[in-house]
């Protein structure tokens, strides 16, 4: 049953105009995303500054198990997000709570199972993910802490979800922004005060995550709140659903490890270790920037699904529109900034050697070049996720940052030099746009059209 605050508040996401909606969505998205993207840069900075470059490297190379921790948030949380939304869309109020709940209790179980089955593993797991004699006790510190304490950095994230998309991303980001505070008071302490090493800094960053997700209950004490814990149950049918519908964020975030881990073994095998503490800059760099189109994903997520659950498709393809647009926009300025400023965000993260800093800047002004596509690519990657494509949104996902790059990652360093590892996203960026722009023309004459169903 709703009462007249919800009515109110699903009312004015089919009466306001679309641009003011997506505006509504996309400002906190974007800050509360980079507010995330912050608490891995946190770390970069205070290890290099307090550890040096091999201390920045080995935290590098066990960042993807952070990456592997959104993966399950993200495959479980915007798949039931998707379903909540559409429900909510369609007034179908029990449905929706009943996604929420069964969402929660899957990602929660999912994620202690494979932190258990990782930590017993976890030396075969560092050396996969590139760690060399140099960097091994390093990597192992920091993902020791994050595999026994990370599941809250997956409930705080898959929460924060569910949140934007019962109206209130300003919460959401909230939830971020206390994180990130946290993360940063807690790094200084552990690292500069307490001297825990590099274990303190991924300490901080649990910590923070809980803090944060702490934050996320005061959504609960809303009067037009209508997310709802009922009676758990599982259904294999909606886990079924759920993970169908998420599976392209969880790819995406997969790739992140993948890209990581591709990018240092390029760099070991054709740079050393000056090409993985070069690479390592970047990264970090890279993880503000991927969050900014997160951001953009996020803010488009909950309005196509809600619009799809309506049956409102005309709104539909209007958030699209508007929404690539910003895209385009966003990722041209990011890569001017590249241009000018590379020295200045190398200078950032530390004083390296000559050439770690050297090779750092170079990569930021090619690497930057795919920016002016990746955002197009993630806005798509949203919109057919929540319209049903699950096949062309994982094929973007799984180009991207899997079959392009590693086939670019091999073959282009034997052209081009270290040069052709800094270039390999930004060709599998541009090929992958360039494969969107052709199936929608053959799809649909250019339109974006898809049969609305709750």
């Amino acid at each position: 049953m709703l009462n007249t605050d919800n009515n109110n508040k699903l009312l004015s996401m089919e009466t306001d105009s679309v641009g003011k909606v997506f505006i509504r969505y996309l400002i906190p998205s974007l800050i509360g995303m980079l507010m995330m993207s912050v608490n891995v840069v946190v770390d970069g900075i205070f290890v290099g500054r307090r550890l040096g470059e091999i201390a920045l490297a080995g935290v590098n190379v066990a960042v993807p198990v952070f990456s592997i921790y959104m993966a399950i948030s993200l495959w479980v949380g915007i798949g039931g997000a998707n379903l909540y939304s559409r429900h909510l869309g369609a007034r179908q109020v029990r449905e929706a709570r009943t996604v929420f709940t069964h969402s929660l209790t899957l990602i929660f179980s999912l994620t202690l199972l494979l932190a258990a089955v990782a930590f017993l593993f976890r030396g075969k797991l560092a050396l996969f993910l590139g760690a060399n004699d140099e960097t091994m006790p390093f990597v192992m510190d920091y993902m020791n802490v994050l595999l026994v304490g990370g599941f809250a950095i997956t409930v705080q994230n898959a929460f924060s979800v569910f949140v934007r998309n019962d109206g209130n991303p300003n919460l959401s980001m909230a939830s971020l922004m206390v994180t990130a505070v946290c993360n940063i008071v807690l790094n200084y302490v552990l690292l500069f005060v307490l001297d825990f090493g590099v274990a303190g800094s991924a300490l901080a960053l649990v910590i923070g995550a809980t803090i944060g997700a702490c934050v996320l209950f005061l959504h609960f004490l809303r009067k037009d709140s209508m997310l709802r814990f009922v009676a758990p149950r599982l259904s294999w049918a909606l886990a079924k659903r759920t993970l169908a519908i998420g599976f392209p964020s969880f790819v995406a975030e997969i790739g992140l490890a993948v890209f990581t881990a591709g990018y240092n073994i390029a760099m070991v095998h054709w740079a050393g270790t000056v090409g993985v503490s070069a690479f390592s800059v970047l990264n970090y760099v890279h993880s503000v920037m991927l969050m900014m189109f997160l951001g953009l994903g996020a803010a488009v997520q909950p309005l196509v699904s809600y619009y799809r659950g309506a049956g409102l498709q005309s709104r539909q393809k209007e958030t699209i529109r508007i929404a690539v647009r910003t895209a385009f926009g966003v990722g041209l300025f990011i890569f001017l900034v590249g241009l000018i400023a590379a020295d200045g965000i190398v200078s950032l993260f530390g004083s390296f050697a000559e050439d770690v800093h050297r090779m750092a800047v170079t990569g930021i002004r090619l690497f930057f070049i795919g920016y002016l596509f990746m955002g197009s690519n993630f806005v798509m990657m949203t919109y057919f996720q929540a319209t049903d494509q699950v096949k062309m949104a994982t094929w973007i996902t799984v180009a991207r940052e899997m079959l392009l790059m590693v086939a670019l990652l091999f073959t282009l360093p034997h052209i081009l030099g270290t040069a052709g590892i800094w270039l390999a996203i930004p060709l599998s960026e541009l090929i992958v746009m360039l494969t969107v722009f052709v199936y929608v023309r053959r799809r649909s004459g250019g339109t974006l059209a898809a049969s609305p169903s709750p």
